[in-house]
Order: structure tokens, then C-alpha cells, then sequence
């Protein structure tokens, strides 16, 4: 089997020989591809290459991002993360006054509206890229803004929860406007030649939600419920990530209609593995402070912690929850690597 072929069974909840894995962000670890591949210098065919090596069965991809917001973008600036600080961001703003100000804005009215044939032509030439990028995993294309993670790039993180200290009801009306104005894009992923579809929001926090879990009951998962219908009615599979915990959420948002859970290493995948492993698949999530600041044997302890919990169950992809920045040790992602396949083998 290809490691496309594992990721589709994964995906169709068909249980293979072994487990297969997405990462994030090690693409842009240099040193680690060029360790694995042995090459001086890394080009798309060492990406390739690398990927193939470390059983990479699907690829992380989204379309929707800040840019489709037009002039409502608030900053609220970047720490150093890629390699060389490329990501450095010291320019911090934002586009609102004061909450007032927000709660009169109408996102419906205001945030740019798109022909429905230029959307599906977007996603359409979106997921042929990545394909053509990268053609031995299973590819996708999606939204990042999709709830939470939109009002948070227009309004930066302090006068959202501002909003929401002020009058959480007048926070809960915008959100619901916010959700009439993104649902132009899911009803064009429905009619785009994708089979598959990402769906990305941060709806809480590394402690848990930040906002009392009626409010995500009334205001959040209503929209996805509606979003995802246009989805579900295509055929599509729907890949759901959020960083954070979400744990307390994971019933509501298998309730939504999602094919796939992906997750950082502090929600409970256990818990996913007990009440849906059979029915959904799931993708996760050892720590990657274990990676960066582990010995061996915590990696090992690490990799076998997520495979006993993961491995009896069909859908369960492999993955460092919360990415493999470049600063990662190399002997460390190659002890995880080892692990990885000495622990996923079924």
C-alpha cells in the first residue's frame, strides 16, 4: 500500500497493518530532511522523499484564511517560529475601538462577498496544487476562519474577550452574523471537486473553553451544524482540528457530522478512543515537549503512550499534536520516528 492508500483507509475507517501519520510543520526542519533523505539540499523531491520515509499519509491543508476578510484584520503579532524568525511580528493593532464599535458592526454586511464560481474555482485550483505538490498523501482543502478563529482574527484576542465580559449576548448576535457571512464558502465547498475537507477553529484555550460552554451550545456548533450539512449532503469527508482542550466539546462536535478529530496532546484521546474510535477517526497527539526537551526513553514512553490508545482503532493517525518546530533536536525526531514504526505495527 502507498502511503495515500493508508491514509484513505484511515479515513474510511478501514483498519490496515499498521499505523500512518500527518505532521506539522516539520517540513520546515532543513536539517532533519536532510538527515533522513541525505541530501545537502532540500527541494520538493526531498520533501517528497521524507515524507514517503516517515509514513506521511495525508497533508494538513486549508484555503480560507485572513485574506478573504478584506480591511478587517487585526494584528495581535507573531513570536519567532520559523527558521531564521521569518514569523517575527512586532506589529500589534487593532480595527476596533472600543466593543461598542464591534457589536454595531453587521460581518453579514461588511466582510467581502464572493461569486460562488470564483469560491469553487479557488478550492478547485487550491486542491489541485497540493495535490501536484504532493501526490502519495491524501489532500484536502477547507476553512481556517470557520468560527471562533474568525472573530479572532478580526477583533485580536483582548477586544474579543472584551466583547464578551461587556455583554455576552450582543457577542453571541455577532457571532451569529459572523457565521451567515462564512457559510458563502462552505456551500462552494460542496460543489468543488474535493473529497475531502478541513474545518479548522480555535474554540478554547490550553485550560479548557474561555467562554461558558452554553454560549459554543448556542452560537458555535448551530453554524457547524448548518455548514456542515452543505458537506455532508456532497458526499464530503470532514476533517475537524482546534488547538487547546477540547474535550469538553468532543461530543458536540461528533454530533456535528465530522469523519476525523485532529488534536493537540491536551485533549482527551482516550476518551475518543473509548466513545468513538470505532466510529470516527482521529489524529494525535504526543507532546512535543517530550520531542524538544525529552530523553530517549521519554519519547519512547511518549510514542507507546499514543499508540496503546490509538493503535485498536481503525481511523487513528499518528501526529505530534502540537507540531515539530525547527528547533526540534534531530536525534529526537529520529528516536520518535523509530518508535513510531516499532509501536504502530498492528
Amino acid at each position: 500500500m502507498t502511503n495515500r492508500e493508508y491514509g484513505l483507509a484511515a479515513l474510511n475507517m478501514q483498519m490496515t497493518d499498521r499505523v500512518y501519520r500527518m505532521e506539522y510543520s516539520v517540513l520546515g526542519h532543513t536539517e532533519l530532511i536532510k538527515k533522513v533523505v541525505g541530501c545537502d539540499t532540500v527541494d520538493v523531491g526531498a520533501q517528497r522523499e521524507f515524507m514517503r520515509r516517515w509514513d506521511m499519509c495525508m497533508h494538513w491543508n486549508t484555503l480560507i484564511y485572513n485574506t478573504y476578510l478584506g480591511p478587517y484584520v487585526s494584528s495581535m503579532g507573531h513570536a519567532a517560529y520559523a527558521e531564521g524568525g521569518a514569523d517575527m511580528n512586532r506589529n500589534m493593532f487593532s480595527c476596533f475601538r472600543d466593543t461598542d464599535e464591534v457589536f454595531d458592526f453587521d460581518p453579514a454586511e461588511k466582510l467581502p462577498r464572493f461569486a460562488e464560481e470564483r469560491l469553487i474555482a479557488d478550492f478547485d485550483a487550491n486542491y489541485d496544487a497540493v495535490n501536484a505538490w504532493s501526490p502519495d498523501t491524501v489532500n484536502m482543502t477547507g476553512t481556517y476562519i470557520t468560527a471562533m478563529s474568525g472573530l479572532i482574527e478580526i477583533l485580536g484576542w483582548d477586544m474579543l474577550l472584551n466583547c464578551a465580559a461587556d455583554d455576552m449576548d450582543r457577542f453571541g448576535a455577532f457571532m451569529d452574523r459572523y457565521s451567515i457571512w462564512m457559510e458563502q464558502f462552505f456551500s462552494a465547498l460542496a460543489k468543488s471537486k474535493a473529497p475531502v475537507v478541513m474545518v479548522h477553529d480555535d474554540i478554547v484555550w490550553t485550560e479548557g473553553p474561555f467562554l461558558q460552554p452554553s454560549w459554543y451550545r448556542k452560537h458555535i456548533f448551530p453554524a457547524y451544524e448548518r455548514y456542515f450539512s452543505y458537506l455532508k449532503a456532497a458526499g464530503k469527508k470532514i476533517i475537524y482540528t482546534s488547538d487547546g482542550t477540547y474535550t469538553a466539546f468532543i461530543d458536540d462536535i461528533a454530533a456535528c457530522g465530522v469523519n476525523m478529530l485532529v488534536l493537540e496532546p491536551t485533549t482527551d484521546m482516550a476518551y475518543i478512543a473509548k466513545h468513538y474510535g470505532q466510529k470516527l477517526g482521529f489524529v494525535g497527539n504526543a507532546d512535543t515537549r517530550v520531542l524538544l526537551f525529552g530523553s530517549k526513553d521519554d519519547i519512547r514512553r511518549e510514542v507507546k503512550r499514543c499508540m496503546d490508545i490509538g493503535r485498536d482503532c481503525p481511523g487513528f493517525i499518528m501526529a505530534v499534536g502540537n507540531h515539530i518546530p525547527p528547533n526540534t533536536p534531530v536525534d529526537s525526531c529520529l528516536w520518535y520516528d523509530e518508535f513510531c514504526k516499532e509501536y504502530g505495527r498492528r
